[in-house]
């Protein structure tokens, strides 16, 4: 088979099939990979190369046609790959023990989930419902959520890997609406000779805070980083060559950089929970005439008082003359990029449950798995929800332990 040396799909998948062949899977899965509900997500969680390589280690895959197809990735590529391709949503869900999707499920959805099954899925914090919880607790299966998934190096790999992608096209975004067609205030980001550059506050100085400077820097744009961890943003400024400049995220400090703003990356947030709000609407309507807003954590509630949850078909609103962007899901803009990095990690995470004979055993076996856990066994599994909701909960690892001494 003649290869492209820049097919780095084909490249992938003969790589890592030569590398994960071997892997000796104690318990053969059913897998299901839907279509995403909403028009906006056009994500996937496996691409066809992360489906070959389960196939290759004696899983099934259970697709839904067209499931890939707004990513970039035709039917005919999923079957050649092993998947055994469905008509309906509804089959993938009656058919398969895991179910791999992007989003929450949806209302319809909850319906099909079973007690014997396995979700895994993003949780979107700022967006979920305390009665879609309590339809997860009373249903009985197992779920994972992107945003809990640690390695034991204490990073979360399919939250970072989004943020890069955020990060970097929430600076994109912010350039195309500063035009005057899209009502901006009439201004590139990086100048030219003899005008000085849009200034561009980033709050946050995590991953999604980097990839915005890193892209604004490269703009050519004055870039200021707010946080109020000096260890981070100490970190940051190392790693840009102090580039950037810095100040601690306080009332005085943020007041000011809003202010003189032209564009806002709001990217201040806390793995696992709700973001803080940092900007009050007092500060927004202080803003320029025509500056513009991205507030990349609307999925976990938003940093900025005045964000609005929006969409990819209706991605914008003004308030106080500020443009506000605040669709959750930034990176299905780029679904073909976002589903490989998705992808990357959701393939060796259902490998090691195979590996260790079941999810019971792999979150035993697995930090990354247990700390993925929110539902178990008709409990609650982490803290940050139980106080957001009243919801009581129980730690992941007691209910293992109970199971393993009966």
């Amino acid at each position: 088979m003649s290869l492209n040396p820049l097919d780095t799909e084909q490249l992938a998948y003969q790589t890592l099939t030569k590398q994960l062949i071997q892997t000796q899977s104690r318990k053969s899965l059913v897998i299901g990979i839907p279509k995403e509900g909403s028009e906006d997500e056009k994500r996937v969680s496996l691409t066809p190369s992360g489906v070959g390589i389960l196939v290759a280690n004696g899983h099934s895959i259970i697709l839904e046609k067209e499931a890939g197809k707004d990513a970039g990735f035709q039917d005919h590529e999923y079957a050649e790959a092993g998947a055994e391709l469905v008509d309906t949503r509804k089959e993938v869900f009656e058919k398969s023990k895991i179910i791999s999707k992007v989003a929450p499920p949806t209302d319809q959805e909850m319906e099909w989930i079973t007690a014997d099954q396995v979700l895994i899925s993003a949780v979107h914090l700022g967006s979920i419902k305390k009665d879609k919880i309590k339809k997860l607790i009373d249903s009985g299966a197992t779920s994972l959520g992107y945003e809990y998934i640690r390695d034991e190096q204490g990073d979360f790999p399919l939250v970072r890997m989004m943020h890069e992608i955020t990060g970097s096209m929430a600076v994109q975004i912010a350039a195309h609406y500063l035009e005057n067609n899209s009502s901006g205030a009439g201004l590139m980001l990086g100048g030219i000779s003899g005008v000085p550059p849009a200034t561009v506050v980033i709050l946050g100085a995590g991953i999604t805070g980097e990839y915005a400077a890193r892209t604004a820097l490269g703009y050519g744009a004055q870039v200021f980083v707010l946080d109020d961890n000096l260890s981070q943003l100490r970190r940051l400024e190392n790693a840009l060559d102090r580039r950037i400049i810095t100040a601690a995220a306080n009332i005085s400090y943020l007041a000011s950089a809003i202010q003189a703003a032209d564009v806002v990356i709001g990217a201040a947030m806390k793995e696992g929970e709700r973001s803080p709000v940092w900007v009050s609407e007092e500060m927004v309507s202080a803003m320029k005439p025509g500056s513009v807003i991205v507030d990349t954590v609307i999925d976990q509630g938003g940093c900025i008082a005045t964000s609005d949850l929006t969409t990819h078909s209706n991605p914008v609103f003004s308030r106080h003359g500020v443009v506000h962007y605040c669709v959750p899901n930034i990176p299905s803009n780029v679904a073909r990029t976002a589903t490989q990095a998705l992808s990357n990690v959701i393939t060796p995470t259902l490998l090691s449950i195979g590996d260790a004979g079941g999810i019971r055993e792999a979150i035993w076996q697995y930090p990354t798995l247990r700390n993925g856990t929110y539902i178990y066994r008709k409990h609650l599994t982490k803290k940050s929800l139980s106080e957001l909701f009243r919801i009581p909960y129980r730690e992941v690892e007691g209910l293992l332990a109970i199971e393993i001494n009966n």
